[in-house]
């Protein structure tokens, strides 16, 4: 809590006390903060919640089609690099088990999972027994995951309500749970043993992120009778997890348009009772595969405004591939700007100051501190560079977008010299 606090520049009081009031989660496994082997493994907690900056999560993990644990070392080492709070593996190929100790032996940041992945690897869905589900629990807990997606809130009187979307079902973890519950004419498992897994959860500290399962895949299927009933549920188990002694967020959508993202954000706060949101974008628009990076940074920068406090990144491949590791990069760097543009433009102390140091420096043509101070300084020198390639021995007071006779910085600065700032009018 201490470490948060400093990294946050807030009293340990507030941070203590957000916690109390269910506002603020930090998904800190014990298992995880002590180190589970391998160099850096050890655990750099952080705070999720609206009174600390807004963070942002990327997914990692490899599929039936593409795995290799290195790559997804990689994904990692490159999702921290370029700013990722928190990673979630989302393996469903390879060996699942080697994979994620893999990733916590090396992680610094909080590591979060979907078990039912690993369930169904092992045997049908449909097959899944009550010991199943707590056996792969107590084991990915034991391992150290930090915080685990349950999808607990859809529930069998749901599911009809979802077969009248245009796109029905997009989760892999609610479409899963559907498919056992209509098999087995019984309700949802992880609803009805949810103080059961509440209890494990509890045992090693590790956190809930109540999935959506029902989260719109497509802007026609947004904000519909089967997203808020699910929500409505969620916000049930939100109470159920803080009588456990259990930290809890939520998970929310997904495709929404533009115009309904923040109708969104105030709903879950008042039905889930400020437990901090997490959340998929929003994407709003369905026709930008490729960039879909860019068409969810939109929503999610209104998002995080409105009440979001966790941004689950989107890559460009969101919809048509698994993510390679520049990928990773590119979904990072859109959503850490979606995540400080939101810090700035809800006024929260201290956001603003890295914006104001930049433009100090771009008034004196200070390069070397404009790269030092750029959230990828390489990549701000590299494209600098280009030009001055060209012309190595031109002066420092401009660059290749204007020229120096027409750079609007230099002209500013030379009327500074001759008009005083208290001048009434020329």
């Amino acid at each position: 809590m201490r470490r948060v606090a400093r990294r946050e520049n807030l009293p340990a009081e507030t941070i203590r006390d957000e916690i109390a009031a269910g506002r603020l989660v930090i998904p800190a496994n014990r298992k995880h903060l002590l180190g589970v082997g391998g160099e850096g493994g050890k655990l750099d907690p952080c705070g999720i919640g609206r009174a600390v900056t807004t963070k942002i999560n990327a997914n990692l993990g490899a599929s039936p089609v593409r795995s290799c644990r290195d790559e997804e070392l990689l994904k990692l080492q490159w999702a921290v690099q370029y700013g990722a709070d928190a990673v979630m593996d989302l393996s469903t190929g390879g060996d699942l088990d080697e994979t994620r100790e893999h990733l916590l032996a090396h992680a610094t940041v909080p590591i979060g999972t979907v078990p039912i992945y690993s369930m169904i690897v092992e045997k049908p869905v449909e097959e899944l027994t009550r010991d199943d589900i707590l056996k792969t629990l107590r084991r990915q807990a034991e391992q150290g995951v930090d915080f685990f997606t349950i999808h607990a809130g859809i529930l069998r009187k749901h599911i009809p309500l979802a077969m009248k979307r245009r796109l029905g079902i997009c989760s892999r973890g609610g479409s899963l749970l559907a498919k056992w519950m209509a098999h087995n004419r019984a309700e949802n498992p992880m609803y009805e043993m949810f103080d059961e897994i509440s209890a494990i959860l509890r045992e090693y500290d590790v956190a809930y992120s109540l999935g959506d399962g029902l989260r719109p895949g497509c802007l026609a299927d947004a904000s519909d009778e089967a997203q808020f009933g699910e929500l409505e549920i969620l916000g049930e188990l939100v109470q159920r997890a803080r009588e456990a002694g259990v930290q809890v967020m939520v998970e929310g959508p997904g495709h929404v348009p533009y115009d309904q993202i923040e109708m969104n954000m105030k709903r879950q706060e008042e039905l889930c009772d400020g437990a901090p949101f997490y959340v998929l974008g929003p994407v709003v628009t369905d026709v930008f595969p490729g960039y879909d990076h860019i068409t969810s940074a939109i929503g999610a920068t209104a998002a995080a405004v409105h009440g979001a406090s966790f941004l689950c990144y989107v890559t460009p491949t969101e919809h048509l591939a698994l993510p390679r590791p520049e990928d990773v990069r590119a979904g990072c760097v859109a959503y850490k700007i979606a995540a400080h543009a939101a810090d700035v433009a809800r006024g929260l102390p201290g956001a603003r100051d890295w914006d104001d140091r930049m433009a100090d420096a771009r008034a004196k043509f200070d390069w070397e501190k404009q790269f030092q101070l750029a959230f990828d300084g390489d990549a701000a020198r590299e494209i600098h560079q280009r030009d001055k390639d060209a012309s190595p021995n031109a002066p420092g007071d401009y660059c290749s977008m204007c020229g120096r006779d027409w750079c609007a910085v230099r002209i500013s600065k030379q009327l500074a010299e001759e008009v005083p700032a208290n001048e009434p009018g020329l």
